[in-house]
């Protein structure tokens, strides 16, 4: 397993890919942070009437602004732990792969086990990104940052383990649905379409209000214990653990899909 792992991990370190990724985490998170929060600091400018929207508790909103690294960020590990299998399906090294090592559930777990470090990488430094931009406009706001106060010190490591899951959950994507173009296009229209539209209209329909904290995104969300959609008026989240397990799940489920549809066939 060991020797898996090495192999797996160099794959993932001896290329751009990673890197460019996550450039792009830590922009997207910083600017998106950057915006909500600087929007509420010159509030007055823009012709809004306060720095905190209404009803919405400062210390909410903090973490809210935050939490915007996973609500819209985790795109990002889940893209990095889908092309740890999808490129080797693409450019035929899989062959290779399985020729150095015909074991293909260790295949899987290293894969897993390789993804982890990079995607926690990701975690953290899309956290530190939006913290920072965030953190800046409240107190440009002259609104509380609360980053002395541990529980919100917990919600951002909460954070980093969500978006560290996303990077697993991506490596079962992979599996599942191994062409490299289709599951890009499909995690990028899920994470920054569908899911967000699904979880308006869900919060809509009272009888099935209570599915959209079921959402993969959600249970990203839940695990910071602040959302941008539910601070605008979708539904309610899990409890942080809750929402772990639900992501979890999702990854296990597809990475249990891509074993049976993927892994168990013929792939030279």
């Amino acid at each position: 397993m060991t020797a898996a792992f090495v192999s797996e991990y160099r794959k993932i370190a001896t290329t751009r890919l990673w890197w460019v990724l996550l450039i792009c985490m830590i922009a997207g998170a910083g600017f998106m942070a950057g915006v909500v929060a600087f929007s509420f600091a010159f509030a007055d400018d823009l012709g809004g009437e306060a720095a905190v929207p209404a009803g919405m508790d400062p210390r909410a909103m903090a973490m809210t602004i935050y939490g915007l690294a996973v609500s819209f960020g985790y795109v990002f590990p889940a893209i990095l732990g889908a092309l740890a299998v999808t490129g080797e399906m693409r450019h035929r090294t899989i062959d290779t792969t399985l020729l150095a090592d015909p074991h293909r559930g260790r295949i899987i777990g290293a894969k897993l086990a390789a993804v982890a470090p990079f995607a926690a990488l990701f975690g953290i430094a899309g956290m530190a990104a939006a913290v920072a931009t965030g953190a800046a406009g409240l107190a440009l706001a002259d609104s509380p940052t609360y980053l002395d106060d541990p529980a919100t010190w917990g919600s951002i490591g909460m954070g980093v383990v969500a978006l560290t899951t996303w990077g697993l959950v991506g490596v079962g994507l992979g599996a599942a649905v191994p062409h490299q173009v289709v599951v890009i296009v499909a995690l990028i229209g899920w994470t920054q379409l569908v899911e967000p539209v699904l979880r308006l209209v869900l919060s809509l329909i009272e009888p099935l209000a209570g599915m959209a904290a079921y959402l993969p995104g959600a249970a990203g969300d839940a695990m910071v214990g602040a959302s941008f959609y539910s601070s605008t008026g979708s539904a309610g989240l899990l409890s942080p653990w809750a929402g772990f397990g639900v992501l979890l799940a999702y990854g296990a489920i597809a990475a249990v899909v891509g074993w049976l549809v993927t892994f168990r066939r013929d792939l030279s």
